[in-house]
């Protein structure tokens, strides 16, 4: 096991031009099986951090208190791409190459598949937890945003309006209604979750490609534009929108992003090398820390904010699975 920590201190990020926060230390865990894009880590109810391996057909188990790894097989060509933790403990998956959710029980190390209902949404890509026993999830290639039922296993598909939308990136709201992006277009998308009815709403910028989003206490959605470099705000009530520059600039590539428990935005600049680790508070609209990923991070695609601990973890094309300590 390798653990590697950096922590960048407020004299440093003064001489970089961003206001300085509390120093935000990052400790990364190596994953023990190489060369599988370890992803999407997701913190469980007793503590456990659950990963998919994408490119090692598994899900995994990580405890950060003594760095044991456990691994559960998932059948060959899965490729799972992200998961989910609900409060009993059972891990929900996106089988990405098998067109299916998966659902495993850790105890029995069980898996059933709900396969998708239609050959058309052939890759299931990221879920959210929705209130009740629904999971929302999009569907890149395939075009469609998804609500499944844990309960009954029903899964209801919406096909997005414009063609080559790839349906990316997703959160549900408070209120239960889901968003996402879509990186083939300039749009975000929201779905009501009563009638289905499936909303787009264009970005400022022909150019913009948002990949991933956050939504702060307030309802106002978050994203990032992988294509051109911003970090953007809808507030949805007015339709406004208002983006800010990153510190990385036109090549920064912002990817996975988080919101923390004072509606701060975290969020990693892919397009350097080592990938950075950045920060925003929309009450002062000033970016934060700006921490490198020390195991280089090669692309961090998701984030996932634990509230118990303070802290968002991600996992990075290097094979590792990262923690930031953002308190």
């Amino acid at each position: 096991m390798m653990l590697i920590r950096i922590t960048i201190t407020g004299v440093l990020l003064a001489a970089a031009g961003i206001a300085a926060a509390a120093g935000v230390e990052i400790t990364e865990w190596q994953v023990p099986w190489p060369d599988t894009r370890p992803r999407d880590p997701y913190v469980g109810p007793e503590g456990e951090v659950w990963f998919v391996g994408q490119t090692g057909d598994y899900v995994a188990s990580l405890d950060p208190g003594d760095g044991n790894f456990e691994r559960y097989a998932l059948d060959a060509g899965a490729g799972p791409h992200n998961l989910v933790v609900d409060d009993a403990g059972t891990v929900w998956y996106a089988g990405n190459r098998d067109a299916h959710i998966g659902r495993l029980n850790p105890d029995t190390r069980n898996v059933r598949k709900f396969p998708m209902p239609g050959l058309e949404a052939r890759d299931p890509h990221t879920l959210a937890l929705g209130p009740e026993e629904d999971i929302w999830f999009t569907v890149q290639g395939g075009n469609f945003v998804g609500r499944f039922d844990r309960r009954g296993g029903k899964i209801d598909l919406i096909e997005v309006p414009t063609i080559g939308a790839r349906p990316y990136g997703i959160v549900v709201a408070d209120d239960g209604r889901p968003w996402f992006t879509e990186f083939g277009s300039n749009k975000l998308g929201t779905v009501d979750p009563e009638t289905l009815a499936l909303k787009e709403i264009e970005l400022p910028r022909d150019d913009a490609r948002p990949r991933r989003l956050a939504i702060t206490s307030n309802g106002h959605v978050w994203y990032v534009d992988y294509a051109r470099g911003y970090l953007g705000r809808l507030e949805p009530d007015s339709g406004h929108f208002e983006e800010w520059r990153v510190p990385g600039g036109t090549d920064a590539q912002p990817y996975g992003m988080a919101v923390d428990d004072r509606d701060r935005l975290w969020f990693v600049e892919t397009g350097s090398e080592p990938n950075r680790f950045v920060g925003f508070d929309p009450a002062s609209e000033q970016f934060l820390d700006a921490t490198e990923i020390e195991s280089g991070g090669g692309t961090v695609r998701h984030m996932y904010y634990h509230a118990p601990t303070d802290s968002v973890w991600f996992g990075t094309d290097t094979n590792t699975i990262g923690r930031a300590d953002v308190g």
